[in-house]
């Protein structure tokens, strides 16, 4: 008599790939679900509205004297999406603008960028922008450097508000092994091929602290500027003791710098000095540590107003300055008026370097509440009043804002750190791939890019957009259709899921007649459809306006 037992390994074998599927998502999944959100940033208001009055009485002054008046003020819908995107990478979903409609009070887009600004979404998102300044976008050798586990830690000190002088300090001297203490990943993302690159970790940190370039002074003087040779070994000789040793990144006291000398070839050691600025370098510490100190310190102008050109150009889309790393030398205030980033670097500096404050005083200020358009009519009117911020500037998304709104509008409900296991990990692939097939900006993504055929393309006829774009019980677009309201209900529906506004009087009534010709639900079903895929690929969906 045959036994009749079950396999265990037939039984076993699905039951292990189910395990490992759902663990890889568990993975994917980077952010936590926090048990409970850290209450919002509390500033004095009183303060922070003094520097934003400040800030528009520096604007209103430059478009009397440029004689360019400014746009109008756009919607609060429309600041509700911009200020989604800059702060979230994606567009706000129904459900969020429901929320803000419900909220009473002047001040309702105050306390809704605090919200934003509270959720951990918008650490995750800017923990990224920062990464690709500090690091850039390239894996690096795995075994000492790990961006995953980098980009994490920041996003953890962004959630926290650490203040980002403290964190500069952190990535510049930090030490530990790159898994355990992940801020010592700037360091080691200067390693290639077993060699730490001295020179590169120098360039990196002028470029993303201090706002300036002077990677070609590393074999000659600058010719266009006042760096010169010397000024750049000098620095470089600051990371002259580091090493990058098996247990992690150590200061070795013993280490001297030393370069080929151009006329001798032979070798010389460099001592540590800095360009300018002399007696903010403490005498105290390691040589990372004076140098994290310096490049920090209160007096030193570059790094706050560098902080507040980054920042602002993570709101707009493109800096105040640009391009962001290149800033001319700050201007004697006693002297001449205090400019832009002298008045957001002040307040920066004053408040304790904190981002949630300085994010809230830009995003209050008239600058980020104009529209895009304007009633110039000559090309020349409208790039004047574009350089003079009397218009928000029309910026291409990023290929992480397009796909995080494509994601979204494809759901009625927030997705955020809150949602299932399935809905984050399908977000997190479907960006990785996304992003890969559209295109990477790599490190330099402020500066400006032209869009292609292929990313059109991609939009419309890509696998994803395919999917997200047919109706089903599970997406936005198969209960928008399946929804028992008034077609004109539902095209203002999907207009505010994927745009974030209502269509307009003609809009309304083209899609009327469209669903006034449906003689049943199959029909109306394709109507939604195609309305859907005609507001994915629309310029209006894929531009910051």
């Amino acid at each position: 008599m045959k036994s009749h037992a079950p396999n265990w390994k037939v039984v076993c074998l699905p039951l292990c790939v189910v395990g490992l599927v759902v663990t890889l998502v568990t993975w994917a999944s980077s952010s936590p679900v926090e048990k409970a959100s850290p209450p919002p940033t509390i500033v004095e208001t009183d303060s922070l509205t003094d520097t934003v009055q400040q800030v528009d009485r520096f604007f209103e002054k430059q478009w009397i004297e440029k004689k360019t008046p400014p746009a109008s003020t756009v919607s609060e819908l429309t600041q509700l999406r911009r200020l989604s995107l800059a702060l979230h990478g994606t567009v706000p979903s129904l459900e969020e603008i429901r929320e803000f409609e419900s909220m009473q009070g002047a001040d309702r887009l105050e306390r809704w960028t605090q919200k934003l600004l509270a959720d951990r979404r918008f650490a995750d998102y800017f923990s990224e922008r920062f990464t690709r300044a500090f690091v850039g976008v390239a894996q690096g050798q795995f075994i000492i450097f790990r961006r995953d586990r980098f980009k994490a830690w920041l996003s953890e000190q962004i959630q926290e508000n650490t203040p980002y002088d403290e964190l500069v300090r952190k990535l510049i001297a930090g030490e530990g092994l790159w898994t355990g203490d992940p801020q010592t990943n700037f360091i080691t993302s200067a390693v290639a091929d077993g060699n730490l690159d001295r020179t590169k970790l120098t360039g990196s940190t002028v470029r993303a602290f201090l706002g300036q370039r002077i990677d070609c002074a590393q074999c000659h003087d600058h010719p266009f500027d006042h760096w010169k040779q010397s000024d750049f070994e000098g620095l470089t000789a600051f990371y002259g003791q580091v090493e990058v040793q098996v247990l992690g990144v150590r200061s070795n006291r013993k280490l001297k710098y030393e370069v080929e000398d151009r006329m001798t070839l032979e070798q010389r050691e460099v001592a540590p000095r800095v360009p300018f600025l002399t007696e903010c370098l403490p005498a105290e510490g390691t040589l990372r540590e004076r140098l994290a100190e310096w490049v920090t310190h209160p007096d030193n102008r570059r790094f706050e107003r560098a902080s507040a050109n980054r920042i602002w150009g993570l709101l707009f889309g493109i800096p105040y300055i640009d391009p962001v790393d290149d800033l001319p030398a700050p201007t004697d205030l006693s002297q001449s008026p205090p400019g832009l980033l002298d008045i957001l670097g002040q307040d920066f500096r004053e408040n304790g370097y904190d981002i949630k404050r300085l994010i809230q005083i830009i995003v209050a200020s008239r600058p980020f509440h104009l529209s895009s358009e304007s009633e110039f009519e000559s090309a020349d009117q409208i790039d004047a009043a574009t350089y003079n911020w009397a218009l928000f500037p029309l910026v291409r998304l990023r290929p992480e804002q397009i796909i995080g709104s494509m994601l979204q509008a494809s759901s009625l409900k927030t997705i955020d750190q809150n949602s299932n296991l399935i809905m984050r990990g399908r977000r997190f692939f479907s960006e990785l791939n996304f992003v890969k097939e559209y295109g990477d900006l790599g490190s330099d993504e402020l500066n400006d890019f032209p869009g292609t055929i292929p990313q059109a393309l991609l939009r419309m006829n890509g696998e994803f957009a395919k999917d997200n774009g047919s109706a089903s019980p599970l997406n936005s677009v198969g209960r928008i259709a399946s929804l028992d309201v008034p077609a004109e209900k539902r095209i203002e529906t999907c207009y505010l899921v994927c745009l974030t506004r209502l269509p307009t009087s003609e809009e309304r009534d083209y899609f009327l007649k469209q669903y006034q010709s449906a003689t049943n639900q199959q029909q109306r079903v394709k109507i939604t459809e195609d309305l859907y895929w005609a507001l994915y690929n629309s310029p209006e969906f894929s531009w910051n306006h």
